[in-house]
């Protein structure tokens, strides 16, 4: 039935202009609706919002399976969340999306509290993975075959992905462990792709689009291979409409023969956002390049503190993954110690070189060398081309797991996490040493808590295995745990307290705040006082003694 409504939407030969309520009109129920995204980056918000508008009014379309490969909206009414709730605290649409399967959902709330109240069903998977399975679907192969995700809540002897009771109870896996020539490897499998929503800067009369405005590069090519080869509908919103064929075919990003309908946004600078953030901004693009002394400083606080030790970590011509959270903010820092150009700093969105951006930005890079499409990014990720990842953590347990991805029953997502954390050559987990109201300081170089958090976050068991401190211990890797006061090691299975804070005492400020007792090193060793001081200025020496 859908195929059948599909193929009378889709069409042959140019690409047809519409209005982005013509365009929602278009979607059959029960349709699977996929769409490149990274926060607000690739979103086509017209489109989204016409969705809700003819459910509202109609409902329809009903029964919805959402897939997302990474972070979606902007934790505040846009993106997907404009698809089921447009009012702050208001009454969320129940029965447009009745699935997801993606990687994240800290930015559309309202979708993830359909999650946790088990009114959906939903599976989170690797964003790497979901990428590419885009691939996988549009060549019409059987699935991934990868290492990514074992021992994780991914892994069907432990959650298999599943976000909520309905899931468990209604839903099927859909990945499993399988040998392959004496490995072992979970098998995520490919399955059939109906409208894909995309979004581009400019498409011609013939549907050929460029992306000359918008951040990372995504994964629209492979979305519209995928859904196109399924016989399904592409639907993409753009800025501009150019006249005949007169696009530059190597600015084309995604051809005519794979679009169905355009749609040219009304209000580009509410509804086409190039980051949560800036309706544009020329250094994200590509476009212009601006001075990196022109980032703001970090306030003299913990998430400094961490930065700076973690930084520390960094190598020459290392190539390197920042999380979000804490660790976006070590590009800053690495800008302000004058040694952006000692290492590669990298997006998973796709920017290679230049300064990653923070939150709101997030997947942004200011000044970047080169774009690359998302999952050309997972290609290289996966196969170990990380030397360093920096990303955060908000709950570590005596078996050195990491949980960044479900608090207190909310699912939130994992993102690239596991991807990243399972390849990279070593991983340095920043955060805080417990959280809810924590404040210190520095004075005369050294820590001081002026209050303590309210809550523990190195406790017996984390509530899920994002990261999984037991099969990284069979790697051998690296793995370190910063917080402002203390250093941790993964060493032989056990997390390890390897560094203090000059100032700080492990009896009365470390042991008491944490749910088990760790290994301590027998050359247990103080963090350098330099970097509780208001100026540093050390970071560029560490990392040229560390040249062979």
């Amino acid at each position: 039935m859908i195929e059948t409504e599909l193929a009378d939407a889709s069409k042959s030969g140019s690409a047809k202009v519409l209005s982005a309520d013509e365009a929602a009109a278009l979607i059959p129920d029960g349709a699977t609706v996929c769409s490149p995204i990274m926060g607000l980056a690739g979103w086509s918000e017209e489109i989204g919002r016409a969705i809700y508008r003819r459910y509202k009014e109609t409902g329809h379309p009903k029964g919805l399976t959402l897939v997302c490969g990474s972070a979606m909206g902007n934790h505040a009414g846009k993106g997907p969340e404009s698809m089921v709730c447009q009012e702050k605290d208001g009454p969320i649409l129940e029965g447009l999306i009745t699935n997801f399967i993606g990687a994240h959902v800290h930015g559309s709330p309202s979708i993830g509290k359909l999650i946790s109240d088990n009114k959906m069903t939903a599976y989170c998977f690797p964003q790497g993975v979901v990428v590419h399975l885009y691939r996988e679907i549009a060549a019409k192969r059987p699935g991934i075959l990868t290492k990514v995700g074992l021992g994780t809540f991914v892994d069907p002897r432990v959650e298999g992905g599943m976000m909520n009771d309905l899931t468990r109870q209604k839903g099927e896996f859909l990945n499993k462990v399988v040998e392959f020539e004496g490995e072992e490897y979970l098998w995520f499998k490919s399955f059939p792709m109906n409208v894909a929503i995309i979004r581009g800067t400019t498409a011609d009369e013939n549907g050929n689009i460029t992306m000359e405005k918008e951040g990372p590069a995504l994964e629209c090519m492979e979305v519209a291979s995928a859904v196109k080869n399924n016989g399904g509908l592409v639907l993409a919103q753009v800025e501009y409409i150019a006249k005949g064929s007169t696009l530059n075919p190597k600015h084309v990003r995604l051809p005519g023969v794979l679009v169905d309908y355009v749609v040219m946004a009304k209000n580009p600078q509410e509804f086409h956002m190039q980051s949560e953030g800036v309706y544009y901004q020329p250094a994200f693009s590509g476009e212009s390049r601006m001075p990196l002394g022109a980032l703001p400083k970090l306030p003299f606080d913990d998430r400094l503190f961490i930065l700076r030790r973690a930084a520390m970590e960094l190598t020459p011509n290392s190539v390197v993954n920042l999380g979000i959270g804490t660790p976006d903010r070590m590009a800053t820092v690495a800008a302000h110690e004058g040694v952006s150009d000692m290492m590669t700093l990298t997006t998973e969105a796709g920017g290679v070189g230049g300064v990653p951006a923070g939150w709101p930005n997030f997947g942004m890079s200011y000044n970047a060398e080169a774009f690359v499409n998302h999952p050309n990014m997972f290609d290289w990720y996966d196969g170990g081309g990380i030397d360093r990842a920096f990303l955060g953590m908000g709950e570590v347990d005596k078996h050195g797991n990491v949980n960044v991805s479900k608090f207190g029953g909310r699912p939130i997502g994992c993102g690239g996490f596991i991807n990243i954390t399972t390849a990279s050559k070593g991983v340095v987990y920043c955060g805080t040493f417990t959280t809810g109201g924590l404040k210190v300081t520095g004075e005369d170089g050294k820590l001081k808590i002026l209050q303590e958090g309210k809550k523990k976050k190195f406790i017996d068991h984390v509530e899920q295995i994002t990261f999984s401190g037991q099969y990284a211990s069979k790697t051998g890797k690296p793995i370190l745990y910063v917080t402002e006061r203390a250093v941790f090691k993964l060493l032989n299975g056990e997390v390890t307290l390897v560094e203090i804070a000059p100032g700080i005492d492990i009896e009365k400020d470390i042991l008491p705040h944490m749910e088990f007792k760790p290994a301590i090193a027998p050359d247990l060793k103080t963090i350098d006082a330099a970097i509780y001081q208001p100026e540093w200025g050390g970071l560029k020496a560490i990392i040229e003694a560390k040249k062979k």
